[in-house]
């Protein structure tokens, strides 16, 4: 019996587009959407709910056959609490983004994996500011897994100002396992 999970041409129930699985879908969707109750807000929060998930897909590296990919794609339209002083989206304001997003994909390709959340920290971020967006730009972020490994993960992330047709902001994110805490006794 053939593995439709890969075939780019299967499509799930959901509205989200693409042939991932229609719970890591909701997951995703979820993940950005569901209100944190009992705790305070997050950084950037009000940002992160507006997110919207436009695509996850599942697909064989072109690279290495054996290996598979997550692509996770998001809009966004730039708003006032986004900007820096001149009117741009401000760079902490695209690193955030890099991070989340990036993260998204991870998730998605670890649940396709395994049926589980691939739990991770931070280990660097290489953000580089192509062009600026501005107040109202509809931005579409398009996150691309490299590696999925025991110890390190990573992703690309491609912040496309569709408004104006020009590539915004690029960034790779290398994220690890964390560590377990040591015991004070």
């Amino acid at each position: 019996m053939a593995d439709n999970r890969f075939n780019s041409s299967a499509v799930g129930r959901s509205h989200i587009a693409g042939n991932a699985p229609d719970d890591v879908k909701s997951f995703l969707e979820n993940l950005l959407t569901s209100p944190r109750t009992g705790r305070s807000p997050t950084f950037a929060e009000s940002v992160e709910r507006r997110l919207k998930v436009t695509e996850v897909s599942i697909q064989k590296k072109s690279e290495e056959e054996r290996k598979t990919e997550a692509r996770v794609v998001l809009e966004l339209e730039v708003s006032e609490d986004m900007l820096n002083g001149s009117g741009n989206i401000h760079g902490g304001c695209s690193a955030f983004l890099v991070d989340l997003c990036s993260t998204l994909a991870l998730i998605a390709l670890g649940m396709a994996n395994t049926g589980e959340v691939t739990r991770s920290v931070s280990q660097s971020l290489n953000i580089v500011y192509h062009s600026p967006a501005q107040l109202g730009d509809k931005l579409r972020l398009v996150n691309t897994t490299l590696t999925l490994g025991a110890r390190a993960l990573s992703a690309r992330t491609e912040i496309w100002n569709v408004t104006h047709h020009r590539l915004a902001v690029s960034g790779t994110h290398v994220k690890m396992a964390p560590s377990i805490p040591k015991s004070n006794l």
